[in-house]
C-alpha cells in the first residue's frame, strides 16, 4: 500500500514537472482572469450587441474618417489610445467623447511591456490617463496591453493601478493592421461575428483606408441583423462579473481621480492644482 501510495504522488510529480500543472500556472488563463472580473475578452449575452474597438491611435488623418463612419450609422466605439499620439492630437481626443465614444488607455508609448518593471508599467499607463484627464475630463478605467500581450503581472499591475485589462474576442481579430483587403476585414467580422463580441480594429500604424472602407460595408449589415454597437463599459455591463467596476459612472465625464491615481501622477512629475481635478505638466 505504501509503495503504491509512493508511486502516485511521484506520478503526480511528474507530470507537473512535465507540464507544468502547478496551480498557480492552471488558474493564470483566460477563464480565470475573466471569473475574476480581472479581465475581459467578450461578453456572453442574449443581446445583439458588440463593441468595436480600435487600437494605437489617434491618427490624424485616419480617426476622423472612422469617426465620420460611426457618426453616419449611430455607432459607438471604443478608442485605445496611445497618450504621446493624444498629446500630438488633442482635437481629436475631445471630439472622440463629445461623440459619446469610450476613450480608454492603451500606455503611452506602445512599448514592449513583457520586458518592464511593474513600476515602469505603471507609469506608462497613468501618464496616458492623466493626459487623457486632462483633456477631457474624463477618467478611463479600461486598459489594453500592446499587443494583446498578458500574464499574470501584467494584468495584477493594472488591476493595482485600478483598471480592468481588455482584450478581444478570439474569433474577431480583423488583422486590419496587416492591410489583408477590405472584403476579407469585412468577412472576418460578419462571417463570425456572435452577441457580446468585442472586435478589435486599428486607426492608427499605416494605411488605415482599408480598416474605414471594411466600416462601411459591416456597420450597415450588422445593422440590418439587428446589431447595436456600444461601448466597452456599456457591454460590461451584461455580466454580473463586471458590475463591482460600476463602469457606466466612469463613463460619465468625471473631474476627480482615485487616491491611486493622484499619487502615482504627482511621482510623474505631474502638478495638481488648487482643486486637485486638472493636470499641468
Amino acid at each position: 500500500m505504501r509503495k503504491s501510495c509512493i508511486s502516485i504522488i511521484l506520478s503526480i510529480l511528474l507530470v507537473q514537472a512535465v507540464f507544468g500543472t502547478s496551480y498557480a500556472d492552471a488558474k493564470a488563463d483566460r477563464f480565470f482572469f475573466e471569473k475574476q472580473g480581472r479581465a475581459i475578452w467578450d461578453i456572453p449575452t442574449n443581446k445583439k450587441i458588440v463593441a468595436l474597438t480600435f487600437d494605437d491611435g489617434p491618427s490624424e488623418t485616419y480617426t476622423p474618417l472612422v469617426l465620420d463612419v460611426l457618426k453616419k450609422y449611430q455607432a459607438k466605439a471604443t478608442f485605445f489610445v496611445v497618450g504621446e499620439r493624444a498629446e500630438s492630437s488633442p482635437q481629436i481626443i475631445k471630439r472622440q467623447v463629445k461623440a459619446g465614444h469610450e476613450v480608454a488607455n492603451h500606455t503611452y508609448s506602445h512599448p514592449n511591456i513583457r520586458t518592464m518593471s511593474k513600476k515602469a508599467l505603471t507609469d506608462e499607463i497613468l501618464h496616458t490617463n492623466a493626459i487623457i484627464h486632462g483633456l477631457t475630463g474624463y477618467t478611463p478605467k479600461l486598459f489594453r496591453p500592446p499587443g494583446g500581450a498578458y500574464n499574470e503581472s501584467i494584468i495584477y499591475t493594472a488591476n493595482e493601478a485600478g483598471f480592468t485589462v481588455v482584450l478581444w474576442s478570439w474569433h474577431q481579430d480583423t488583422l486590419d493592421w496587416k492591410q489583408p483587403g477590405t472584403s476579407t476585414i469585412v468577412r472576418n467580422v460578419v462571417n463570425n461575428v456572435r452577441n457580446g463580441d468585442i472586435i478589435l480594429f486599428h486607426d492608427y500604424g499605416g494605411n488605415r483606408m482599408q480598416t474605414v472602407n471594411a466600416l462601411k460595408k459591416i456597420l450597415p449589415r450588422l445593422k440590418k441583423e439587428g446589431y447595436e454597437f456600444v461601448t466597452v463599459s456599456q457591454l460590461t455591463t451584461m455580466n454580473p462579473d463586471y458590475r463591482y467596476l460600476n463602469l457606466l459612472r466612469t463613463f460619465k465625464y468625471s473631474l476627480e481621480l482615485p487616491p491611486i491615481q493622484i499619487k502615482a501622477i504627482e511621482s510623474l512629475g505631474m502638478q495638481l492644482n488648487e482643486k486637485n481635478r486638472w493636470f499641468l505638466k
